[in-house]
């Protein structure tokens, strides 16, 4: 286990590698270009931070922590503040929660966000997680008004394995829930993973649909679990931290998916998102293949920010790997039709296609 946890951490340094030169080698340059600790020392760090996207919030409350243990072990040497640094950004991003629940009995995840941002990848890779912890997983294709959503999650769930509940494009994204309960409850299935639609240019609209579907999981399958999770696209930076706001402002968000940070300078927004918003980040997605998304450990994440190898004995993340390994199963595809739900279970597939939107931020 810990030479998985080690192979992820080289991965994440990897994928970090963009964010690390925007923010580390500016950083060993102020710890070894500044003699003493003052005014311009703090104020070079500071523009650091900023401008690798970890917000002027977090920044601010990094460096307050930093003086003050700077202070309190009477340090005068800037080489020497590098691990108080690092100590003080981990400090910023512990959070309340961050538990997995829907790892450990039946349960729905809504998966939410805006067009673009991996969001059925997202939902595709988590599916093929679960299932290979031996779960039945079934997936509802609930974001209708995507052109191609359907046809992309379909695709997902034919190389993962898993069942997907569907409907025709433009149909009401809480009928699809509807029916995709149904199809849990009669598979008795281990977890529901739902995307839907995320239309932040109409909170209105995006709030009403989440209310429907709110209250279809209340009457028809109380005994689920519920988790909601946002998806948010790590290269859009501070703005990714704003769609995360507004989304807690419509909806009760118990985590955030921060996707494609193996191409992006800007993967400090996870500090952001953790320092500002207390949400954690669940999950990150640091490459295209079904495993390359994996549960979210902050320290791990400094640790690779900064180039920082894990003890052996203690391993990169407190999250597990899969092997993302697929099982070999017969190449057919089955159609069953039960009470206006129509379900298709498909094999494993090698094949690795992806599409993204075109990512629009709303005005």
């Amino acid at each position: 286990m810990a030479e998985e946890k080690v192979g992820f951490f080289k991965r994440l340094v990897k994928g970090l590698s963009k964010t690390r030169d925007n923010i580390v080698a500016g950083f060993d340059s102020i710890f070894l270009g500044y003699e003493v600790i003052d005014d311009d020392f703090y104020e070079e760090l500071e523009e650091i931070l900023i401008m690798g996207d970890i917000g002027i919030n977090a920044t601010t409350s990094i460096l307050e922590n930093l003086k003050e243990k700077v202070e309190e072990q009477h340090i005068r040497r800037p080489v020497e503040c590098k691990q108080l640094l690092i100590s003080s950004i981990k400090d910023q991003m512990r959070v309340d929660s961050t538990e997995y629940e829907f790892e450990n009995r039946k349960s729905v995840i809504l998966v939410i966000g805006v067009n673009g941002v991996g969001k059925t990848t997202s939902v595709g890779k988590l599916a093929g997680m679960l299932k290979d912890q031996g779960k039945r997983v079934i997936m509802a294709a609930a974001d209708t008004f995507r052109a191609a959503a359907g046809e992309q999650l379909t695709e997902w769930a034919h190389r993962a394995g898993v069942e997907i509940i569907g409907g025709q494009e433009g149909a009401d994204p809480a009928s699809v829930v509807y029916d995709a309960v149904a199809a849990a409850k009669a598979r008795n299935a281990d977890v529901l993973i739902c995307d839907t639609a995320g239309r932040l240019h109409n909170k209105k609209n995006l709030m009403e649909e989440l209310r429907k579907i709110y209250r279809i999981l209340d009457k028809e399958y109380p005994e689920a679990y519920l988790e909601t999770l946002v998806v948010l696209d790590g290269t859009t930076g501070q703005n990714a931290l704003a769609q995360a706001r507004q989304f807690a402002e419509v909806a009760n968000v118990s985590g955030i998916i921060l996707t494609k940070l193996d191409g992006t300078a800007k993967g400090g927004i996870a500090i952001a998102i953790q320092s500002e918003l207390d949400i954690p980040v669940k999950y990150i997605g640091v490459g295209e293949k079904i495993d390359d998304l994996q549960k979210f450990d902050a320290d791990a994440f400094v640790n690779a920010l900064f180039g920082i190898e894990p003890e052996e004995d203690e391993g990169a993340s407190g999250a597990e790997e899969t092997s993302g390994e697929e099982t070999e199963t017969p190449k057919e595809e089955k159609k069953e039709e039960n009470g206006g739900w129509t379900m298709f279970t498909w094999a494993a597939d090698e094949d690795d296609e992806n599409a993204y939107s075109e990512f629009n931020w709303p005005d």
